[in-house]
């Protein structure tokens, strides 16, 4: 199936905190309200998507955000950030996605497709083994959606939305084979 619509993706800057703060708690309660309690659901959109924990993130060098738009107009955004891995993880080097969203009026337009593009082509430009994200374990739509950017499921970790504990499915995608290596050999 060709992706309906043509999307730009873009780095975010200082300047988008108030633009992926909005972004960010509308994608997350389209995908998770209906699963959650209206309680923890509220406990975590403040906490993880008010303007100040944006410009915190946007100002931290580990992070860096890429926002999908088709026409000036914000369809989904992802994060990606350098940290230490859990160990279960293949890569040495490795960049994690912590979040991945597209609002669900764009859902099966290709926006996901371009922005997940994206987030390959800034890992193997950057030089890391692997890329890894965790996705709730109840999520089956998004699983498959990594399944098919060859993401495999390597193991399980805890994930906090409000005080429920859940469960994430840790997935990787190893590059390290898709970086182009170059050598010079002996004249």
């Amino acid at each position: 199936m060709a992706d309906k619509f043509q999307a730009t993706i873009r780095v975010a800057h200082l300047s988008d905190a108030a633009l992926l703060a909005e972004l960010g708690a509308r994608t997350f309660a389209e995908t998770f309200a209906k699963d959650n309690t209206p309680e923890d659901m509220a406990a975590y959109l403040r906490s993880s998507f008010s303007h100040e924990q944006m410009q915190s993130e946007l100002r931290d060098k580990s992070c860096s955000f890429l926002i999908a738009e088709v026409e000036n107009e914000p369809a989904g955004y992802a994060l990606m950030r350098t940290s230490d891995p859990p160990e279960m993880i293949f890569g040495k080097s490795s960049i994690e996605i912590v979040r991945f969203y597209v609002s669900s009026e764009w859902h099966g337009q290709g926006i996901a497709n371009a922005l997940m593009h994206e987030c390959v082509s800034q890992a193997i430009q950057g030089g890391y083994e692997s890329i890894w994200l965790g996705v709730w374990e109840h999520n089956e739509r998004a699983q498959a959606f990594y399944r098919k950017w060859n993401f495999k499921p390597i193991g399980m970790h805890p994930f906090e939305l409000g005080s429920d504990l859940q469960n994430d499915i840790v997935m990787e995608r190893v590059i390290a084979s898709e970086l182009t290596f170059t050598s010079t050999s002996p004249g």
